[in-house]
C-alpha cells in the first residue's frame, strides 16, 4: 500500500497555504506554455510534441486562427478507441473543436465553474488573444490556498476501481478505459493494487514513443502507487496531488483501496 502525502510531509499544508494563498484569479494558476500545431498534423507527431513537452493538450490552429484542442483525452477516445491509425489520421479529423475560452481577469470559482460545464481544457484569452490553458491540474495546484473545507474525500470520490494484471497489455488497458469512460486503470497483482496506468501513461510512454500496445501495462504503469485516506479532507487530496503532479489518487479505508479520487472530482467539489 502506497503512503500518503502527509505521512511524508506533515507540515506541508502550512507551506502550500502560505505559497498559493495570493492566487485569486485564473492568469494566476492557468498553464502558459502553448503549444500550437498545425491542422495537418499527424497524430503521432502531435503525441510526440506532447510528451516531450510533458504536456496533455495543444491548440490545433488553421490556415487563418486556431480551431481546437487536441488532448491525451482525445488520442484515447477519438483515435485508440475507434482503432484508428496514429501515424497517418491527422489531428484535425480527431480533435475537440470549438474549444471553450475564459478570460485570464475570471475569479477562479468562475474557471472552475467552467471547468466542470465544459468538460475539458480552457483557453484563457487576455484581450481575446490565448495566453495559456486552464485544467483540473491547473486548479488543483491552487485549492489548498483557497479557504479551508472540512468536506471529505469520501464524499467525492468513486467508489468503482477498475483493476488489470500487470501482464495485461496496453491495447487491452486502452479498451476498458473506452468502454468505461475513465483515465485509468489499477494495476493489480491478486495481492491488491500497486501501480496505476492513465491517459498520461499511454500517452507518454507507448504512443509518443512509437512502441506497440502488445506490450504488458506493467512496464508503463506509474508506481508506487500513491493513496489518500477516505477521511481525509478534499484540500489535503488537492495538495499531494499537486506535490505529486498526479491527477488520480486511489482512496484507502483500513489499508483497503475502496475508491479513486480525481482532479475533476476536486474540482466539482470546489465548484458547488
Amino acid at each position: 500500500m502506497g503512503k500518503t502525502l502527509m505521512d511524508e510531509f506533515p507540515s506541508i499544508v502550512d507551506i502550500a497555504y502560505r505559497e498559493f494563498k495570493k492566487r485569486r484569479r485564473v492568469m494566476d494558476i492557468m498553464s502558459r506554455d502553448i503549444v500550437y500545431v498545425h491542422k495537418s498534423t499527424k497524430v503521432i507527431d502531435a503525441a510526440k510534441i506532447m510528451g516531450e513537452r510533458h504536456i496533455g493538450s495543444v491548440v490545433v490552429r488553421g490556415d487563418v486562427d486556431y480551431i481546437g484542442i487536441f488532448s491525451e483525452r482525445d488520442l484515447l477516445s477519438r483515435v485508440i478507441c475507434p482503432g484508428l491509425d496514429v501515424w497517418n489520421v491527422e489531428v484535425e479529423r480527431v480533435m475537440s473543436p470549438r474549444p471553450l475560452t475564459i478570460d485570464a481577469s475570471a475569479s477562479i470559482k468562475e474557471g472552475a465553474r467552467a471547468l466542470i460545464k465544459g468538460k475539458g481544457r480552457l483557453i484563457v484569452l487576455d484581450k481575446g488573444f490565448p495566453v495559456g490553458f486552464l485544467s483540473t491540474s491547473d486548479l488543483v495546484k491552487a485549492l489548498p490556498g483557497m479557504e479551508e473545507s472540512e468536506l471529505k474525500v469520501r464524499k467525492f470520490m468513486t467508489k468503482s476501481v477498475v483493476t488489470l494484471p500487470p501482464e495485461a497489455d496496453v491495447a487491452e488497458a486502452a479498451k476498458v478505459m473506452c468502454t468505461k469512460r475513465i483515465g485509468s486503470v489499477l494495476v493489480d497483482s491478486g495481492q491488491g493494487p500497486y501501480a496505476i496506468f492513465t491517459e498520461r501513461d499511454l500517452l507518454s510512454k507507448v504512443v509518443a514513443r512509437g512502441l506497440p500496445f502488445e506490450a504488458p501495462i506493467e512496464l508503463y504503469a506509474s508506481k508506487p502507487l500513491v493513496t489518500i485516506n477516505a477521511d481525509a479532507s478534499i484540500h489535503e487530496a488537492a495538495l499531494t496531488m499537486a506535490m505529486k503532479h498526479i491527477r488520480r489518487l486511489p482512496v484507502t479505508e483500513e489499508d483497503r483501496i475502496v475508491g479513486i479520487i480525481t482532479a475533476r472530482d476536486l474540482v466539482e467539489a470546489y465548484a458547488k
